[in-house]
């Protein structure tokens, strides 16, 4: 029953989404070139404040929590389990005080309204996952950029979505390259809640109702432990508020 309610809601969600799509590009555009960084920074923040109005159409509530625990004026890596698109939005939203940048498919990179363009002009690395040998390095410059401006990163160890909401296995290597060429971080390991629910039956129709959540835990100083510490700290805390 829920499927067959959801298809004319869905149709007026998808509408809705292309609409702020369409209309934040030339926005996009404009305040990049004309105002620079901050003005384009501010720009995606409010498309992604509406975006998540959008998800509302479905009965969709996203809420965070521990927001505040975050550094502030400081490099900061996040790591967090993946389960949808609007992991995405979310974090852009709740997180927009850290300047979240994240490592995504270099297919994302074009042929999105909106979406494409801040990847590209935004602070983001684009990855050929099929070739570690460029993706290695766009991270790398990734740390770079965080400890040199104070802003953070992004990443999903898991490498693509959960479309259960079981997590995938965590891999260290894109990880390790950011604590290594940003030593003064802190890394903040997140947990993301139900956003896979929006997308249980397929692209169209969507799921309704989701309660999706973001939660933020303890950061911790990567200056502060090993590698192997960090990494097997920051899985165990992802995986300890999967619901």
């Amino acid at each position: 029953m829920e499927k067959i309610i959801s298809y004319p809601i869905s149709a007026v969600f998808y509408l809705l989404l292309g609409l702020c799509l369409v209309v934040f590009q030339p926005i996009q555009w404009i305040c990049y070139k004309c105002f620079g960084y901050q003005a384009h920074k501010q720009s995606v923040v409010v498309l992604n404040w509406f975006l998540l109005r959008c998800a509302n159409v479905l009965g969709t509530t996203i809420t965070a929590k521990n927001v505040n625990v975050i550094p502030e004026n400081k490099p900061i890596i996040f790591v967090s389990n993946h389960q949808s698109m609007f992991d995405i939005a979310a974090m852009i939203w709740f997180l927009r005080k850290s300047h979240p940048k994240f490592v995504s498919k270099k297919e994302l990179g074009k042929g999105i309204p909106s979406v494409s363009f801040n990847l590209k002009y935004g602070g983001s690395v684009l990855i050929d996952r099929k070739d570690p040998k460029q993706a290695l390095p766009a991270i790398r410059g990734l740390g770079e950029y965080i400890q040199k401006y104070n802003r953070s990163a992004v990443i999903f160890p898991e490498g693509t979505r959960s479309k259960t909401g079981v997590p995938r296995s965590f891999s260290e290597n894109g990880l390790k390259m950011l604590v290594k060429y940003a030593p003064d971080a802190y890394v903040v390991p997140l947990t993301i809640n139900n956003s896979w629910k929006l997308f249980k039956f397929g692209m169209f129709p969507n799921g309704l109702g989701a309660k999706i959540s973001l939660f933020v835990h303890e950061p911790m100083k990567v200056s502060d432990y090993d590698f192997k510490t960090l990494f097997d700290k920051t899985h165990e805390a992802i995986i300890s508020k999967i619901e």
